[in-house]
């Protein structure tokens, strides 16, 4: 082993035992904007053998605030992040193996994801994944860190199947579409992204060295705006939770779903919400007003984004004019609409 780790070996609850632990481990991050593209380097400058990427969207102007692997050049060539990550991973550290992956994550391939993985790390920016994440890990028994990081506010905990809560037990309704904020609504700043990801991490570091006894078990919340950090110790696993306690895998299975719609010689997609709700039209329209000139009644609100029309109903339906991609579609609703 070289000296690359050295310092890190030297910290005893590692120490060589524990960096050999980490060479021969794979992690799977879910996205890769500013959560994961912090986690990826963090675990590759540690020294986790294999990490797989996967991301379905590209990199942007707007993600250079925050977004620490991106570069000017790879916004110019819009590269897509799971393939910018693995490159400049490959600087950093050579030894380290980088499966990027450009997919959406959902229910036809999360379980060959994490099939073969020690652990799975949450970089995604929507709760329908993270839900779906949440289902696939119980089904399989892998651990997996939840976290998120909007505005000044982040939020995590670590989820081991049979022992802690799972997500359905902490959160259990899935947010309504447009009543989350978003970065692209609320905003973000880097010092929370940070904060997150450094939890995140340690918590990695402590499960793939085998020091479970040090894991937090609570539920983190932070403002690092407001000075507010807050520990909320978990309780056991709630027996009548539907996903951990009944075992029942609605999103994994296709039960529930989001629907998408490719709409014939329009050049459009139609996305409608896992579940049936109602949005505010009013409060999404005031979170949209920094994109410009929002059109609005009682029946809808349309905005234009990137080239993008985007109209959004009341039943959180929405019609993205300009693509007839579905992935590209769910990115943009993910991003404006917020589930």
């Amino acid at each position: 082993m070289n000296t690359r780790y050295s310092r890190q070996i030297l910290f005893h609850p590692i120490g060589k035992s524990g960096q050999e632990k980490l060479l021969n481990s794979r992690v799977l991050l879910v996205g890769c904007g500013a959560l994961g593209a912090a986690h990826a380097e963090t675990l590759t400058r540690a020294g986790v053998g294999k990490l797989r990427v996967v991301d379905r969207d590209f990199v942007e102007f707007s993600n250079l605030q925050r977004q620490t692997l991106y570069k000017e050049q790879d916004a110019l060539n819009r590269l897509p992040k799971a393939i910018a990550c693995q490159n400049r991973l490959a600087e950093i550290n050579s030894e380290i193996q980088v499966e990027p992956i450009v997919a959406d994550v959902n229910r036809s391939n999360i379980e060959d994801l994490i099939k073969d993985c020690d652990l799975v790390i949450d970089g995604t920016d929507n709760f329908s994944v993270r839900y779906l994440l949440n289902e696939a890990c119980v089904k399989y028994s892998k651990i997996w860190i939840y976290g998120a990081a909007v505005s000044s506010y982040g939020t995590t905990m670590t989820i081991l199947p049979n022992q802690t809560p799972c997500l359905h037990c902490i959160f259990e309704e899935m947010p309504s579409a447009g009543s989350a904020p978003t970065c692209d609504t609320a905003g973000v700043i880097m010092p929370i992204i940070t904060s997150i990801s450094a939890i995140q991490t340690t918590e990695a570091l402590k499960i793939l060295t085998e020091n479970f006894e040090q894991l937090h078990k609570s539920l983190i919340q932070i403002d690092v705006w407001q000075n507010d950090w807050r520990k909320i110790k978990l309780s056991k696993p709630n027996e009548d939770c539907e996903t951990c306690g009944k075992r029942n895998f609605e999103l994994l299975e296709g039960n529930s779903q989001e629907f998408f719609t490719t709409l014939c010689g329009r050049d459009a997609v139609q996305i409608s919400a896992p579940k049936p709700t109602k949005i505010d039209l009013k409060n999404l329209a005031d979170k949209l007003n920094h994109l410009g000139e929002i059109k609005q009644n009682e029946y809808l609100v349309r905005f234009s984004v990137d080239n993008f029309e985007v109209t959004v109903f009341q039943d959180a339906r929405a019609i993205i004019k300009g693509t007839d991609d579905l992935t590209t579609a769910r990115t943009i609703y993910a991003k404006y609409i917020g589930t």
